[in-house]
């Protein structure tokens, strides 16, 4: 099983371990297109502080952003899933699994990103700003630069198991499966179900959204779940007490939808 996963828009700060080293990521095939971003974000946070903050969309009071961007060759690093904080992966709680969920994590989450492209929760990385929403004044639309590389080597770290696709549609947008891929694929979207005047009415809200999602992987991790496909995640998943509706897609080479419906966070 892969589970994808979005990263988090507020980070930890740079730990004290060694420097970057790029060679050591995880999926080697996007070492150019890293390397690419890596040196115009930087060359942009150095050079044009003002200008920088535009493109990255930060407000005044997150100026202080840019600095750490200035600084990702240099900083200290630390795993990809110390790095990550927010809803999603408070709820997931790494840090407090058992040590054979930890393998499991580390063997099947990949955390999607603007800068890195994706990584491994055990990879080493700095704190950084940069979403996969940016436009850099020479690259482009990150999402649009990760495409190709990322079509190469997807498919082989999806191998021949459950693709769980948590992504958010920004980062979605830079790998889509295609052809067998995504017929083992399931996206999930958590729906909030409340009742209004004696109706029920369902929403998307993103707090239930993100940590739903996050308390869902951490089950899967500690049941050892290891569905071979969607369907098989769907029984999964209700074993485990989620209510999940599922529909299979209409056509061949087409990813499965699941809705994930709760009521409250516990």
């Amino acid at each position: 099983m892969l589970v994808l996963l979005p990263p988090s828009e507020g980070k930890a700060a740079s730990g004290r371990g060694a420097p970057l080293k790029p060679e050591s990521l995880s999926l080697p095939g996007l070492a150019d297109a890293r390397a690419a971003i890596l040196d115009e974000l930087v060359e942009l946070c150095l050079a044009d502080e003002e200008k920088a903050r535009e493109v990255l969309g930060l407000s005044e009071g997150l100026r202080g952003e840019i600095a750490k961007n200035t600084e990702l060759r240099t900083a200290g690093t630390r795993p990809a899933g110390k790095i990550y904080t927010g809803v999603l992966y408070d709820a997931l709680g790494l840090a407090t699994l058992d040590a054979a969920a930890k393998r499991r994590a580390g063997k099947s989450l990949l955390v999607f990103s603007g800068l890195w492209g994706a990584v491994r929760v055990g990879d080493r990385i700095p704190s950084y700003r940069c979403s996969m929403g940016v436009k850099l004044p020479g690259l482009g639309a990150l999402n649009a630069h990760w495409r190709a590389p990322m079509a190469s080597v997807m498919p082989e770290a999806a191998g021949d198991g459950l693709v769980l696709d948590l992504r958010s549609s920004a980062y979605a947008g830079a790998w889509k499966p295609a052809g067998e891929v995504a017929e083992r694929t399931a996206s999930v979207r958590v729906l909030q179900s409340q009742l209004v005047n004696g109706v029920e009415k369902r929403s998307v809200v993103s707090h239930f959204n993100k940590a739903t999602k996050g308390r869902m992987v951490r089950d899967l991790l500690l049941a050892g779940a290891g569905p071979k496909g969607p369907a098989e995640l769907v029984e999964v998943l209700r074993d485990l007490g989620y209510v999940v509706e599922a529909q299979a897609p209409g056509r061949a080479g087409r990813p499965w939808a699941l809705d994930v419906v709760v009521t409250e966070i516990h």
